[in-house]
């Protein structure tokens, strides 16, 4: 049966939409939840709804701007050929918009009238969207250096945006502290948005003809992209549709980088590390509360990390955008880190790489018109 489980202790809970994380104040992931195939796909749905048999609940209704079903472009990157998947198709321009619409669908299902949600930027736009189209009252709080565009998004869907001194650690930390009296909405501990993201490997699976691509290439902050594929790609394993898990190559900002930290350490845990500002302003989170899972995921699959300079992730951007492709800072760090796999050996020639790009340039002005040069 479907249910939550504290992966940490063992722990399991009845599967409830409002709870948030387990009584010992671990992060919690959806458990019980049976892989599909292709028969179980609702070809007539142009969204990522397309997938709700996978999902563990049922929702005739869902609260939907039509997310997901993003392209595959076939392009060169460096060496070989990559496939590059750009979320910000997504209706509020990143891969958030996968997580929201599954959360907020089903928080919407249980009446809650209002929401509290923490973000740098994309996923309380994001939040804010679902909530509007719900008609659920949306409270965003976010580091008082969020990005203006982001910032000006989640206020134009109707959120209440409270910016928070101090970095993205200590917006979320007030945001939990709040969560005691409203409903919790926050992206980054809320199991149901990554039964959101589990639809990312569902979809490139879809993509690619019902197979797996060997490794998918993403950036992580929080994880959350992670956590999704290690989902969905384990369901479509246990199932038997699928032979193996693709590598998960994961890639973070070097000024903050602290599950690539423990990664190179071997450790389970976090591990001390340095950290200094990043133009990669959705993965600056330097305590993120599902390290420990984002990287067992990590090597369960096989995979890889990396640390990417601040230079080299501009160079990414400029690159990207040569081939028509305007990605934000975060999202080109892992176009920047293809050249480093493949130079380890972590993707090899001829195989079939997924690389994300989970938000648009169009997020970040200020700071690519200080890569482009020019005004905003």
């Amino acid at each position: 049966m479907t249910h939550l489980v504290d992966e940490r202790s063992g722990r399991t809970y009845p599967f409830d939409a409002l709870r948030w994380r387990a009584d010992d104040g671990a992060p919690l992931q959806v458990g019980g939840v049976p892989g599909i195939g292709r028969d179980d796909i609702d070809t007539a749905e142009r969204s990522l709804w397309r997938y709700r048999a996978a999902l563990p609940f049922g929702i005739e209704a869902p609260v939907s701007l039509g997310e997901g079903r993003t392209p595959l472009l076939a392009r060169r990157w460096g060496g070989g050929e990559v496939f590059f998947k750009p979320e910000w198709f997504g209706p509020t321009g990143s891969f958030k918009d996968r997580g929201s619409t599954v959360m907020i669908s089903a928080l919407a299902r249980l009446g809650v009238a209002e929401v509290i949600e923490d973000s740098s930027g994309n996923g309380g736009a994001s939040v804010a969207a679902y909530c509007a189209a719900a008609g659920i009252r949306a409270r965003i709080l976010a580091p008082e250096g969020t990005s203006p565009a982001k910032v000006l998004q989640a206020r134009a869907y109707g959120a209440e945006v409270e910016l928070v001194p101090g970095g993205r650690d200590a917006t979320a930390a007030e945001a939990v502290r709040r969560a005691a009296t409203v409903p919790y909405a926050g992206h980054n501990w809320h199991p149901l948005f990554l039964q959101g993201t589990k639809t990312l490997a569902y979809e490139l699976w879809e993509d690619l003809g019902f197979a797996a691509p060997d490794c998918v290439v993403t950036v992580a902050g929080a994880g959350s992209t992670v956590l999704g594929l290690d989902a969905g790609f384990g369901e479509l394993l246990a199932a038997g549709h699928i032979d193996r898990r693709p590598r998960i190559l994961a890639a973070q900002p070097a000024n903050c980088a602290p599950i690539h930290a423990s990664f190179a350490a071997g450790a389970d845990g976090p591990v001390p590390t340095g950290f200094a500002p990043t133009i990669a302003e959705g993965t600056a989170i330097r305590e993120p509360v599902r390290l420990p899972e984002v990287l067992r995921a990590v090597r369960r699959s096989g995979g890889d990390m990396a640390a990417i300079g601040e230079d080299g992730i501009r160079a990414a951007v400029v690159r990207l955008a040569a081939l028509g492709l305007y990605a934000e800072p975060t999202s080109a760090t892992a176009a920047a880190a293809v050249d480093v796999f493949r130079a380890r050996g972590a993707i090899r020639p001829g195989e079939t790489t997924a690389v994300l790009l989970t938000g648009t340039g169009l997020k970040a002005a200020p700071v690519l018109a200080g890569v482009f040069g020019g005004g905003a």
